[in-house]
């Protein structure tokens, strides 16, 4: 095959190019792009001197997809989240580094607990969070339910790549097709008040925002983003449905925007605060906010109250 140039003028070219469409992330983008051509980890790009026509006619089209804000993750199949790879694609929601922040604190929750452990991921995407866990802390055993039919074969795909990975902690997920909200209470009852931890990302984007970003706009599935007038009316079903499978002191963890925290009357925190059972006692306690690297708040969680149990620490 004939050499065209060097890899280094492409990567300069592709920089430019994708700086001028605005990606944020020019340099990064291409270099990834490159190595995906190549078929080669990133690191290795320093090693590639030259590449042929072909390459080069390659490396165009992905360039120009992704200047069409085409999401990276979609043109070379996957995405990185914490230590997995998972396989996305149109029809399921890309993983964010925001979810690595609910993760870590599910991760240290369950790292506490005696095995086996029990864990219901509620609209589950890609199953990162679900992956995330089970692969993280053995004997996390995770029920997984989503309800997209064009996201349900991702996750089922990535369920199948990482069973190894599951077999070495003795951990599992298994997926459930349906309402996140009812399909944990209606065909799984024997998890009904010993789960320890609810965990979900759910959309909670309300109907009439506008996401900054095209590749969300253009490009992630609308179920996964939109959650009603003010974005949380799942979120509301979700908080009754995981009270329901919670045991006394278990953790329910809830992703949602920066503007959703604390310091909304109306947010999830508040929301949490306000919902009492038949009795009129409080469902949760100790409700608090967690922030993300930015100091936003991005996660809200909450244990399963009961008059006989102490406060938890989370």
């Amino acid at each position: 095959m004939t050499s065209v140039g060097s890899a280094r003028a492409s990567l300069v070219d592709a920089t430019h190019r994708l700086a001028q469409a605005g990606v944020p992330s020019p340099s990064v983008d291409a270099e990834l792009l490159l190595a995906h051509v190549l078929d080669v980890p990133r690191g290795n790009l320093i090693l590639t001197r030259e590449i042929t026509e072909q390459q080069q006619r390659d490396y165009n089209h992905v360039v120009e997809q992704r200047c069409r804000r085409r999401p990276l993750q979609h043109i070379v199949g996957s995405a990185g989240f914490r230590r997995l790879t998972l396989a996305v694609g149109p029809g399921v929601f890309v993983p964010r580094p925001e979810t690595e922040i609910l993760v870590e604190i599910a991760v240290r929750f369950l790292r506490e607990l005696p095995p086996p452990r029990r864990v219901w991921d509620l609209c589950s995407g890609s199953g990162a969070i679900a992956l995330s866990l089970a692969t993280e802390v053995p004997d996390t055993h995770v029920l997984a339910v989503e309800m997209s039919d064009d996201a349900l074969p991702w996750l089922e795909r990535n369920v199948h790549s990482h069973e190894a990975a599951l077999n070495a902690v003795r951990s599992s997920v298994r997926i459930l097709h349906g309402d996140a909200a009812t399909v944990p209470l209606a065909e799984d009852s024997g998890t009904i008040g010993i789960t320890d931890l609810v965990a979900t990302n759910p959309p909670y984007i309300p109907d009439d925002a506008t996401p900054i970003e095209p590749e969300v706009t253009h490009y992630e599935p609308a179920m996964a983003l939109y959650g009603g007038p003010d974005g949380l009316d799942l979120v509301r079903r979700l908080t009754h449905t995981a009270a329901t499978l919670l045991r006394p002191g278990g953790l329910l963890l809830i992703e949602h925007a920066d503007v959703q925290g604390e310091a909304n009357a109306n947010g999830v925190p508040a929301l949490l605060r306000a919902q009492t059972d038949a009795h009129g006692a409080s469902t949760w306690t100790d409700v608090r906010d967690y922030t993300d690297l930015a100091g936003k708040p991005r996660v809200s969680a909450a244990v399963r109250n009961a008059p006989e149990i102490g406060r938890a620490h989370v």
